[in-house]
């Protein structure tokens, strides 16, 4: 699971690297990040399902050493496209594995020590996140631009391999586990799953490459493409429903209106989240000429906000219930809204990390509070025999939220990006505009998610169920 999250901002600080390096495109570095995080989250449904019919151990198997392999693929591309494929790829096996991670810990233990578990899960989730561009600043550092980008791939190799030779001897398989899934006799909705991804590239296609482009007609006729494929989708997921079927987003769900807030607020917070240092990290190198080592130790406030959010949790979520949510949310708010700040204020060549620590410490001390049990808030929700089914949707929002996200912000930075003259005065004003202007929307997405948060339920009963509504 670290590794998998790891990579969703890992290469935030490479990406200066692989633009000179490759000459990629600005238009690459989204789909870089992108990508990854919407082929991660469109294969974590199906991935879940396989799972249940055939054993756990031996998709999370699959799905690692698809992992490994594509990471190795990452490292080798020479260009622009082979880098791009390699990270779908990449992506689509993250997604496969991860949910056989949870399925092991709601399988394996009790009721008593689940919500540990996933705890500790949840830790890894935002601490990974948040070491991810401290970890590829030191290797680019130690290596060098040119091939440190290569290496923060390959960093996966070893550990994947690793995890492969022990998953054969300690993953229990399923007729180990003592508990068995709930296995559907339907199958995979294939159809559904083939119209929103359809959906979900047309409209991303035209937001990353939209601004490249110059805004020719086909990206807005692929974005009402993409608009149409999704709503095809819904129909398609309400007629299978109908059918008795087993439809990939069960619509049911929706039918309660927290639910809908709370995957609204996933994909929201997500897309605010990741977003953060994929700006700060090219502004740092490009704009204001700083290693990779240095961009990733802006980060390092933010990763210890993180740990020590994230460690505490559990607790405050037992006795402040939604509260420690809304606090979470708020502190990630006011750090964004204070970052964006200091970048409009400060005169851009006179703009240190010193000047972010604060903000950033209070964003990740949120981010930590938020992301560990916001989804056990949302899953509540909904009645206990749908908690599998919800589960997989945030999971999905939660990607797809970082994707767009990144897509957004992406457009926002190098669509206003313009360098008026030489020099590095002249460099440093241009970017740290275009990152003023991202980083508000941003903070924006933030604000959006505070409002959301209230939508979840008060607190969570011991059975995991809402026992009262915001």
């Amino acid at each position: 699971m670290f590794m998998a999250l790891l990579d969703t901002t890992i290469v935030n600080v490479a990406l200066p690297s692989i633009r000179t390096s490759l000459d990629a495109s600005e238009a690459t570095l989204s789909w870089i990040i992108s990508g990854y995080a919407l082929a991660f989250g469109l294969a974590l449904i199906p991935a879940g399902r396989v799972g249940d019919r055939i054993g756990h151990k031996w998709v999370f198997f699959t799905g690692l050493a698809l992992f490994t392999m594509a990471s190795l693929a990452c490292g080798l591309a020479q260009n622009d496209l082979q880098l791009i494929v390699a990270r779908v790829v990449q992506g689509l096996a993250g997604g496969m594995f991860v949910p056989a991670v949870t399925a092991v810990i709601q399988l394996m233990f009790p009721p008593t020590a689940r919500g540990k578990a996933f705890a500790i899960m949840g830790s890894v989730i935002g601490v990974s996140t948040a070491l991810g561009p401290i970890v590829g600043g030191l290797i680019i550092e130690a290596f060098g631009a040119p091939n440190g980008w290569r290496l923060v791939f390959w960093v996966n190799l070893p550990i994947g391999v690793l995890a492969l030779v022990t998953t054969v001897f300690l993953l229990p398989s399923g007729a180990a586990l003592p508990q068995k899934a709930q296995v559907s006799r339907a199958g995979i909705d294939w159809l559904g799953l083939l119209l929103i991804s359809a959906g979900l590239v047309a409209l991303l296609v035209p937001l990353i490459e939209g601004e490249d482009q110059g805004w020719p007609l086909w990206t807005f006729l692929t974005l009402a493409a993409g608009a149409l494929l999704v709503v095809a989708f819904g129909v398609w997921e309400v007629n299978v429903a109908k059918r008795d079927g087993s439809p990939l987003v069960p619509p049911h769900l929706f039918s309660h209106p927290a639910f809908t807030g709370g995957v609204i607020l996933a994909l929201v917070y997500f897309a605010a989240f990741t977003s953060i240092f994929f700006t700060i990290s090219i502004l740092w190198q490009a704009g204001l000429g700083h290693s990779a080592l240095e961009s990733g130790l802006v980060s390092i406030p933010f990763a210890i906000g993180t740990i020590l959010g994230a460690s505490q949790s559990d607790r405050l979520a037992k006795r402040l219930g939604r509260t420690v949510l809304v606090v979470g949310v708020a502190f990630v708010t006011i750090g964004l809204i204070w970052i964006w700040l200091v970048m409009l204020l400060t005169t851009p060549g006179d703009l240190t990390n010193w000047h972010l620590l604060p903000p950033l410490f209070i964003a990740g001390l949120g981010s930590g509070f938020f992301i560990a049990p916001n989804v056990s808030f949302i899953v509540a929700t909904v009645a206990r025999s749908e908690a599998g089914g919800a589960s997989g949707v945030v999971g999905v929002m939660q990607r797809v939220g970082s994707a767009v996200g990144i897509a957004v912000i992406g457009s926002v930075f190098f669509g206003t990006l313009t360098v008026t003259g030489p020099g590095t005065d002249a460099l440093a004003i241009a970017f740290t505009h275009s990152a003023t202007l991202a980083m508000a929307v941003s903070a924006g997405f933030a604000v959006l998610a505070l409002v959301l948060v209230f939508a979840l339920p008060k607190r969570i009963a011991g059975n995991g169920q809402a026992s009262a509504a915001g």
